[in-house]
């Protein structure tokens, strides 16, 4: 991963994947969720293309409509019975939820945790561009950039937004990081900019907090009558 820069889901994603050809069997589907503890697996095409996913959800509904009689439970609602024709399914063509949600390597986490959210899905396959399966996404990858060290993240705010955004400040600025949470003190000539610079440090992969301490430049009352009592102000 590299400092300074917005990370994109190919940083974070596995790479190592395995996928289910359309007609894998409801058996070999189950043996390979118990063999790589997975919760759901994406279904390719002859030509490796993302066409579904099949999922634990998809495969109980052969289960759900299963008693010692043959016959559903008549207290379930018909919205939350399954679909016969699902539980009828035997191959991963007939089983998968389609069409796939899927996310491109190049996108930035946020898409990437946008889309589980919105699908309440807990992974994502990820395709190229023509839809082939390049790795899968899960939230725990997501997380990777939290595992960041403190020394790295404090270079990359000093290097990327504080160097960047400060060109002369008034005193050097001190920056701390501990357990990613990041603690701006010092003096800065354009007070302005101060939001700006905690919007943009919030922002580096890896912070987890920002407490932004900067203070505006001393003033004079007697040469400064304009600026009364800025001194000493904090900015936040």
């Amino acid at each position: 991963m590299t400092s300074g820069r917005r990370y994109a889901v190919s940083d974070v994603m596995t790479r190592k994947v395995v996928a289910l050809g359309a007609k894998a069997s409801f058996k070999d589907i189950v043996r390979t969720l118990r063999e790589w503890q997975v919760t759901a697996l994406p279904v390719l095409d002859g030509d490796q293309r993302v066409v579904g996913v099949v999922s634990e959800a998809d495969l109980l509904a052969k289960e759900e409509t299963r008693d010692a009689g043959g016959e559903r439970d008549p207290g379930t609602s018909a919205a939350d019975r399954a679909d016969p024709v699902q539980a009828g399914a035997v191959t991963a063509d007939q089983l998968m939820s389609t069409p796939a949600i899927t996310v491109t390597g190049d996108a930035t986490l946020a898409c990437a945790a946008r889309a589980m959210a919105c699908h309440r899905v807990k992974r994502l396959p990820v395709v190229d561009g023509a839809g082939r399966l390049t790795g899968i996404v899960s939230r725990s990858d997501l997380l990777k950039v939290f595992l960041r060290s403190d020394e790295e993240i404090a270079e990359d705010v000093r290097r990327n937004v504080v160097e960047r955004l400060f060109v002369s400040p008034s005193e050097p600025l001190r920056i701390e990081v501990h357990d990613g949470v990041v603690t701006l003190t010092g003096r800065v000539r354009d007070s302005t900019l101060v939001p700006v610079m905690a919007r943009l440090v919030r922002s580096v992969e890896g912070v987890v907090d920002v407490d932004c301490a900067l203070m505006g430049p001393l003033t004079h009352p007697g040469i400064d009558p304009d600026r009364p009592g800025t001194a000493g102000t904090r900015l936040l």
